[in-house]
């Protein structure tokens, strides 16, 4: 139901409370559907990983409605996004019961929102070409990201958070 999927995204940046950037709000979205969270929005790569043409209309839906909150702000030259639900988007969303799968997903989207988005970058990119080895990933980082200028401890770091995630996220069912 699209009111359903369009209530999860919702419900996913009320856990967070605000989300600072739109590429950190894709990776968020993406990494949690990689965990096997129910977001149905296709992903494909782009320039900065994993991204969702889908994703972006619900979020200027969800904005267009009044139910979502994007404050802009230009910060050294670039334009900033900042996502939070209005009063009408917590309204909207009370309509909806709460259950184990958005107290699941909250938890995760609270880490998640913890770290900023360059670091979510690198992780999704290793979750979008989990098909592959760890040797085939990083060379895929050190070719597609190689502006990112990753060291190898982040590399690093992010496989053990990706390999964290997955542990800790148990989800009630998969997509």
């Amino acid at each position: 139901m699209v009111l359903k999927e369009h209530a999860r995204i919702l419900s996913a940046i009320d856990a967070a409370g605000h989300i600072g950037g739109r590429k950190k709000l894709q990776k968020m979205v993406f990494i949690s559907k990689k965990l096997e969270y129910p977001f149905q929005e296709r992903f494909e790569f782009h320039f900065y990983g994993p991204y969702s043409e889908e994703l972006t209309l619900k979020i200027e839906e969800l904005c267009n409605l009044g139910l979502l909150s994007e404050i802009k702000d230009k910060e050294n030259g670039y334009v900033h996004y900042d996502y939070s639900l209005t009063e009408a988007g917590k309204e909207f969303l009370s309509l909806y019961s709460k259950d184990n799968e958005n107290d699941e997903l909250s938890a995760c989207v609270k880490g998640l929102n913890n770290h900023n988005a360059r670091f979510l970058e690198l992780v999704s990119t290793v979750f979008y070409f989990d098909h592959l080895s760890k040797d085939e990933i990083i060379k895929k980082i050190q070719e597609l990201k190689a502006e990112q200028q990753y060291l190898p401890e982040e590399i690093e770091e992010a496989f053990n958070y990706a390999a964290q995630l997955i542990k800790e996220n148990k989800p009630m069912y998969a997509n």
